[in-house]
């Protein structure tokens, strides 16, 4: 992103963009029984939304964003209830800042190609990762109108390579507002070595 991109998105939150959504993805919240708690990366973060509730559910969390207004935001939602989250302002146009390796890696609704090739080599073994993108689709949706915002279908499968594949699904579906949104969601395992 560019700094006109920084300051799009400060403004956005500046102006209250995305109050409403306090509740976690459904896509994470379907998934968090089955994940193995750990160390958690939630990229583009946004107001912290995801990154409060992985760690309300013990997850030690990094989470990323541009944004200082969105990260400001969340962090005083995090003191609010208690929750320690490890905030940090990044440009992920720069890729990804090296801070190790993960037990489950989040991406929501945030497309760079180059960001999600390099997610699996993050991911410890074992490790999950849980992407969900706004797909390509001629039906009357909600999100962005830009193809660049969106993910062609399989993409997704393609883009996790050599992870086993928990699940799939490409699909028209009611956002928690009610409102129709086309979506690419997938959910990945790295392999534990044989010994």
């Amino acid at each position: 992103m560019s700094q006109a991109d920084r300051r799009k998105w400060n403004a956005r939150y500046a102006r209250g963009a995305y109050e409403a959504r306090t509740h976690p993805n459904a896509l994470l919240r379907r998934w968090l029984p089955s994940l193995p708690v750990g160390r958690a990366l939630d990229i583009a973060c946004g107001a912290g939304r995801n990154s409060l509730f992985l760690a309300a559910a013990g997850f030690q969390v990094d989470a990323l964003d541009i944004s200082t207004q969105a990260l400001a935001r969340a962090a005083t939602f995090a003191d609010a209830r208690g929750l320690k989250v490890n905030w940090i302002e990044h440009d992920l146009d720069a890729g990804l800042p090296d801070s190790g390796c993960y037990d489950l890696i989040v991406l929501f609704r945030y497309v760079n190609a180059r960001v999600l090739g390099i997610l699996k080599e993050r991911l410890l073994p074992g490790g999950y990762l849980l992407v969900e993108e706004h797909l390509v689709t001629d039906a009357k949706v909600v999100g962005p109108r830009g193809s660049r915002f969106r993910v062609e279908p399989g993409a997704l499968v393609a883009a996790a390579g050599d992870l086993q594949i928990c699940f799939c699904d490409e699909s028209v579906v009611a956002d928690p507002d009610g409102r129709q949104v086309a979506l690419a969601q997938l959910v990945a395992r790295k392999a534990t070595p044989i010994c």
